[in-house]
């Protein structure tokens, strides 16, 4: 089968197409034929290994994973002889970040990982964008604690995470304010959040609000900066480290004084988590966004816009018509 494969750490220029060995699937896995997968933050950080703390996972001299690709949507071809849940033909969508293996025509999938059947009427590229953006946003949410009535902010609301985070905000009950640039503001507004800033023109912190939870969905703001406009017992969140790894020494240090503190939940993805957002996307409350399409062999090129850090919500790798 083809595959995009990437036997050393680097930019995106390591990845290549190459043939490799079809898998077979074990007693309690599945084999998916894969129609769509996305290329993510996640994908990226793992191939550059640039936070060298991602090679405790992913191998301290050289990637143990060399296919990446997490998200995923595609048609099982083949189960193993206790797999119950899942048969021959079923369209199915869901997250691997164990294993990674998506840039492939085929993957591997436990039979109680995080998959499920596809809602009726998806493609499959709009399925494969469910869960990355979905499951950060949603941990992050969840973590926050985020009720009806509270005033949220999401800084960098146009990514794969902050436009799921700003729609599951909403479900959740909350008064979003979004801010983004000046060319999607609309977007967001469709995705219903309630202001909208472009922080080309208007600076976020100087809007006279008070948030409950301020979720930095880029990682391109600080607590020291979003500290004035939380609230007495407000929450802030950035899915990167920080400077130095301060938001981990933050999240250690800030909740043990108590008022304004902030967190950094570890993301984790289950079956339970997988059937809660496909229960969202069937019911209209969350709608991934998608930029791009690609195809395999362009899978560089794709990695290169995502690290442009400028797409709106997620790229798309069409791997099978």
């Amino acid at each position: 089968m083809k595959a995009a494969i990437h036997t050393r750490y680097g930019p995106p220029e390591v990845l290549q197409l190459a043939e490799v060995p079809k898998p077979t699937p074990k007693e309690n896995e599945v084999l998916v034929k894969i129609h769509a997968t996305t290329v993510n933050r996640t994908d990226c950080g793992f191939r550059s290994a640039e936070y060298f703390i991602s090679r405790f996972f992913s191998g301290l001299f050289k990637p143990k994973n060399q296919i990446l690709g997490n998200e995923f949507a595609g048609v099982i071809e083949a189960v193993g002889k206790n797999v119950s849940n899942f048969k021959v033909g079923d369209k199915v969508f869901g997250y691997n970040d164990v294993t990674f293996s998506a840039h492939a025509e085929y993957m591997i999938m436990a039979e109680n990982g995080a998959m499920s059947t596809m809602p009726a009427g998806l493609t499959f590229e709009e399925a494969a964008c469910i869960t990355e953006g979905g499951h950060y946003a949603l941990c992050d949410i969840r973590a926050a604690k985020v009720k009806a009535g509270q005033n949220v902010m999401i800084y960098g609301a146009t990514g794969a995470i902050g436009s799921a985070a700003v729609q599951l905000a909403k479900y959740f009950g909350a008064t979003v304010t979004a801010v983004c640039n000046t060319k999607n503001m609309e977007l967001l507004k469709s995705l219903g959040a309630d202001v909208v800033i472009d922080y080309t023109s208007q600076d976020y912190t100087k809007t006279g609000q008070i948030f409950d939870f301020v979720f930095d969905a880029v990682g391109k703001s600080s607590f020291g900066k979003c500290k004035p406009i939380l609230s007495k017992n407000g929450i802030y969140i950035s899915t990167e480290l920080g400077k130095n790894g301060k938001n981990v020494f933050l999240a250690l240090t800030t909740p043990v004084f108590g008022g304004k503190k902030v967190l950094f939940p570890l993301p984790t993805i289950s079956r339970e988590d997988v059937e809660f957002l496909k229960e969202l996307v069937i019911n209209g409350y969350f709608k991934p966004v998608i930029d791009r399409h690609y195809r395999l062999d362009e899978i560089v090129e794709a990695t290169r816009y995502v690290e442009t850090g400028q797409k709106t919500g997620n790229v798309v790798i069409i791997v099978s018509g």
